[in-house]
């Protein structure tokens, strides 16, 4: 599906609009920071509306991220959009409450979208990359106990100190489309990592646009717990809202968080709107044990009363409430109202490579920021059309395109891992230091 720039986002991400060239001129060596809830947008035609939703519906599955990944540019992480509850997962010593924080960082990583309006982003490119540092304030309190707010070595306090949040994204498949992500928090012990692929399907009166077959959800690890790994999936979500005029976004499905280590699973139920009144973004969900052997338990009223831990009611868009077993007292998880995206950190113009989404897409940027929209198509289609000249380059050579920063373009698990590549950008946006080599065979 093409677009028309009228409806594309100033960058990749679509979180953030690229640096301008006059601010890149002024100072090529400092790293930019831009804020996820900034958007380049331009007043689209009737036309253009259902692209710039289809769009919309596929990044409120993510991140990963991919800010979607390349979530999110779509290289940004069902993941792209970080507040301070993504580094206290592992804080507290009790399971059940780290269950909760991850229930916490589940319910904010799309607050840019909550916040903001997004557009549509790039179609990615093969090989395309996009990474980034976030400065996150350790702040959160640990949902349940008591426990230090400490580096995952336990040597050094970080309580209300900033700690790094490192990202890359790179499309590791061009057919299907598929990205892979990795976000890096080491001085928490906290990774989380997984593909980013959207599928959409028209149902009569809506589009109903769902993870794709490589997108098993989002992983997240906590090296000092024992390397607990948690899996959440994703929701499907809807383009609703045709036959009323009014064009809107829900959300209506089952999804779960799951972490066979601590044997506790969560069932989220986000709710059908009516078709009169103000959509209430509703969502219910049950904590509660299981048996990762014989995980059969997909429904909430399945549960048994015996094996739950908590209940999970509120507004997704809003606030959410938990209520631990024998107790009527609920207590909030999160409020989304006083919470924002916290800023990206990028390399500088100058440090980034030809490949890497900024620069890669910056003409046609410029283009739409300067309402240049001729000149944007043209220098799209001049993109796209190098991309197929070098895939039929590689297939006449006999040359098989592989990803630089991870393994494999897929993996049937749903995790994908860091080549040597993959490792040394992360550590070198934990350290500051972007410089990275242009690749030998690339997708672009």
């Amino acid at each position: 599906m093409t677009s028309t720039p009228r409806s594309i986002a100033a960058d990749k991400d679509t979180a953030s609009p690229a640096p301008s060239s006059r601010s890149s001129a002024e100072n090529p060596n400092a790293p930019t920071s831009s804020i996820p809830t900034a958007y380049v947008s331009d007043k689209a035609d009737d036309s253009s509306k259902l692209r710039t939703f289809l769009s919309i519906l596929r990044k409120v599955l993510e991140l990963s991220r991919p800010t979607r990944n390349l979530y999110q540019v779509r290289t940004e992480v069902s993941g792209d959009c970080i507040a301070d509850t993504s580094i206290s997962i592992g804080d507290s010593d009790d399971a059940l409450g780290r269950m909760l924080a991850v229930l916490r960082f589940w319910f904010t990583k799309d607050l840019k979208y909550v916040k903001g309006k997004p557009c549509k982003p790039y179609n990615s490119a093969l090989g395309e990359f996009f990474r980034c540092n976030w400065e996150v304030e350790d702040s959160s309190p640990p949902v349940l106990g008591d426990a230090p707010k400490v580096s995952a070595s336990g040597e050094v306090s970080t309580e209300h100190r900033k700690v790094r949040v490192s990202y890359i994204t790179e499309q590791t498949s061009h057919h299907p489309p598929v990205s892979a992500f990795w976000v890096d928090c080491p001085v928490k012990g906290i990774s989380a990592y997984g593909f980013d692929q959207l599928s959409a399907k028209f149902t009569g009166t809506s589009v109903r646009v769902t993870p794709g077959a490589h997108n098993l959800g989002i992983f997240i690890n906590l090296q000092h717990r024992d390397n607990e790994e948690y899996r959440l999936t994703h929701p499907a979500a809807q383009l609703a809202g045709m036959l009323r005029g009014s064009l809107s976004i829900t959300v209506a499905d089952t999804c779960y968080i799951t972490c066979p280590k601590s044997r506790i699973k969560v069932i989220l139920h986000y709710l059908e709107e009516g078709w009169l009144g103000k959509a209430q973004n509703k969502v219910l969900g049950v904590v509660f044990t299981y048996d990762p052997d014989n995980d059969s338990r997909t429904k909430i009223k399945d549960v048994p009363e015996k094996d739950v831990l908590a209940r999970i009611e509120g507004c997704w868009q809003d606030k959410i409430h938990y209520t631990l077993k024998d107790s009527k007292e609920p207590r909030m998880l999160v409020d989304l109202n006083p919470l924002w995206p916290i800023p990206k950190i990028i390399p500088p113009v100058n440090q980034q490579l030809s490949s890497e989404s900024r620069r890669f897409w910056n003409g046609v940027t410029e283009a739409i920021l300067n309402k240049q929209f001729g000149q944007a198509t043209k220098l799209k289609q001049e993109l796209e059309e190098r991309q197929r000249e070098k895939a039929t380059a590689r297939k006449e050579q006999g040359l098989d395109w592989q990803p630089r920063f991870f393994s494999k373009a897929l993996m049937d698990n749903g995790k994908p891992d860091l080549t040597e590549d993959g490792r040394k950008a992360l550590k070198g946006l934990q350290e500051g230091d972007y410089r990275l080599e242009e690749s030998v065979i690339t997708g672009l």
